[in-house]
């Protein structure tokens, strides 16, 4: 199958069944998303929304963030992984927040990665939900699925090359929410240690599954007994 062909596929079918996909990070402004965002690095989007509310409430604005030390920040998030990073993460991204861009979270992927703790992938997510630009966040999920469905050649070896070819195949205006579509099918589904083929809705179309159960009918409900 050609790869142009899985694109329509994949288009077709989240189109239909999930036309608006969002993150399942809870947040009310720019500020508080780019806080979960950082916090959500190797960490479950569950666990994150545990913690962020009373996160929110001790800091409520960059500029009660940019005044706490990493000391302050880090009783609110001793249960997210790798904590003691993070806290120096958000209280240096609080101050950088405050001193060089007037307290207001940036809309560029090249200004976003200047704070603490924001990377390519965090920056990516920022742009794509808050303004809905077309860029392509490349996590685990992401990268897995993508290879699996063999939406990416084998050359695409690191998160760049994976976005790269993402966004040259996909509709400019459908990349923000393949993102999501992406993510949320290798949360749930397309999961790492054994993907769930006998009730995934794309393994007509998946490269990875006609490789390991080229036997195995494409129906359902016959896919079911045969797995």
């Amino acid at each position: 199958m050609r790869t142009k062909e899985r694109y329509r596929l994949l288009i077709d079918y989240f189109t239909q069944n999930f036309p608006e996909p969002e993150t399942e990070l809870a947040y009310t402004n720019p500020y508080e998303l780019i806080l979960a965002v950082v916090l959500s690095a190797q960490c479950t989007d569950k666990r994150v929304n545990m913690v962020t509310p009373a996160l929110f409430e001790a800091f409520p604005t960059p500029e009660h963030l940019a005044a706490a030390t990493s000391d302050d920040v880090l009783p609110y998030i001793k249960s997210i992984s790798y904590p003691n990073n993070k806290a120096r993460h958000l209280a240096g991204l609080g101050r950088m927040l405050v001193e060089q861009f007037g307290s207001e979270v940036p809309s560029t992927v090249e200004e976003l990665v200047k704070l603490p703790g924001v990377g390519r992938k965090t920056a990516n997510v920022i742009v794509s939900v808050i303004w809905n630009q077309p860029a392509m966040a490349v996590d685990t999920h992401v990268f897995r699925v993508s290879k699996r469905l063999g939406l990416v050649s084998k050359k695409a070896r690191t998160p760049l090359d994976v976005e790269n070819e993402l966004v040259a195949n996909l509709p400019t205006e459908l990349i923000a929410k393949a993102h999501h579509w992406l993510i949320l099918h290798g949360r749930y589904i397309c999961v790492a240690r054994r993907p769930k083929c006998e009730i995934c809705p794309l393994s007509h179309f998946c490269a990875f599954f006609q490789k390991n159960f080229p036997n195995i009918p494409d129906d359902p409900e016959n896919k079911l007994s045969s797995l």
